[in-house]
């Protein structure tokens, strides 16, 4: 536990290092707590960026697609390469539905099944940002209150009542507070991001739905003979 604070503390400078150093146990057990939460937090919040950002990218290329094939056929053949967009398995769910059946409520449901799916892996472990931002400053705060508790309590042992005698330990109690804000923010700014993504993912599938929707009734004066023509589609 040592070395983790002291590592920590290395990289924020000496002085805040011998604070650290000289804290007590419920101190430094804190800050590892604290430690812990905005290294998950940040290896959530790389992997999102990174997932979101090659969605976007993905998306846009594979609506140019859509938009420019001459045939369902077509798109259904390429999709796979336009991962990881949630366009793409929107569009398989609805493709693949409408291959079964050829009846166009029936592929509306398909998309929407698949665009709740989609939605739900976007927003996989994006509850843990929300714990980390919500938890953490109260858990910084706990360790500052014992450390103001423990400051004072060793001021009324030493019987001295001066502002030098008790600012040290009130310094080093206050650290706590700030290492819960520190880990608390970047996660509080990444959820509100990353939700407002997400939403903007939702409505672009359900965009893409109706455009899908506009292309078969198009394609298909008679859904199922239409449909029938297609080739098996293998999702």
């Amino acid at each position: 536990m040592s070395k983790v604070v002291l590592l920590f503390a290395f990289a924020i400078g000496s002085e805040i290092a011998d604070l650290l150093w000289q804290s007590g146990a419920v101190a430094k057990a804190v800050l590892v707590i604290l430690a812990l939460f905005s290294i998950l937090s940040w290896s959530i919040i790389l992997a999102k960026w990174g997932l979101f950002r090659r969605a976007r990218v993905q998306s846009g290329r594979f609506l140019r697609a859509f938009r420019k094939a001459q045939r369902l056929q077509d798109i259904a053949a390429v999709a796979d390469q336009f991962t990881p967009s949630p366009l793409v398995s929107v569009f398989q769910g609805g493709y693949g539905e409408a291959r079964r059946l050829g009846k166009l409520p029936a592929v509306q449901r398909a998309c929407a099944i698949s665009t709740s799916e989609e939605l739900t892996r976007l927003e996989r472990k994006m509850p843990w940002l929300a714990i980390t931002g919500a938890v953490t400053p109260f858990i910084g705060l706990f360790g500052t209150v014992w450390g103001i508790i423990d400051a004072f309590h060793g001021l009324g042992t030493a019987g001295a009542a001066t502002l030098r005698a008790v600012a040290p330990g009130i310094s080093e109690a206050l650290i706590t507070t700030a290492a819960g804000l520190a880990a608390a923010i970047p996660a509080v700014i990444a959820y509100n991001l990353f939700s407002s993504q997400i939403r903007e993912f939702g409505s672009r599938m359900d965009d893409f739905t109706l455009e899908l929707m506009n292309t078969l009734e198009r394609v298909q004066p008679s859904p199922r003979n239409t449909m029938a023509e297609m080739p098996e589609y293998r999702g």
